[in-house]
């Protein structure tokens, strides 16, 4: 089995190939990925972004209601995520010039 690509690394790949400048094999070839992994990665994250349809395993026999609630409530926990990680970056930034060396 290979190894797992890192979260962050991930999140660069989607984000170049989302911006839609080069084509979704280009992007792949860059990064050095394979083009189907690239669009796996690219169908998940549009789904934990709600920006795709669950699909029927996600749903559960959810109402309409609650699953559009999950999509919500998932995309925000990511943007919570992504800004907590600005910050422990932004963090670790200012520490260094304040810590004695």
């Amino acid at each position: 089995m290979p190894k797992p690509f890192p979260a962050e690394f991930r999140r660069d790949v989607i984000a170049v190939a989302r911006k839609g400048e080069a084509s979704v094999a280009q992007v792949a070839r860059d990064f050095g990925i394979s083009e189907s992994c690239l669009q796996r990665w690219l169908k998940i994250a549009d789904r934990e972004d709600g920006l795709a349809p669950p699909t029927s395993s996600d749903r559960g026999g959810g109402s309409t209601d609650e699953s559009a609630e999950l999509r919500e409530l998932r995309r925000r926990n990511k943007l919570l995520e992504q800004e907590n990680e600005i910050l422990r970056r932004a963090t670790a930034y200012f520490a260094r010039d304040v810590l004695p060396q």
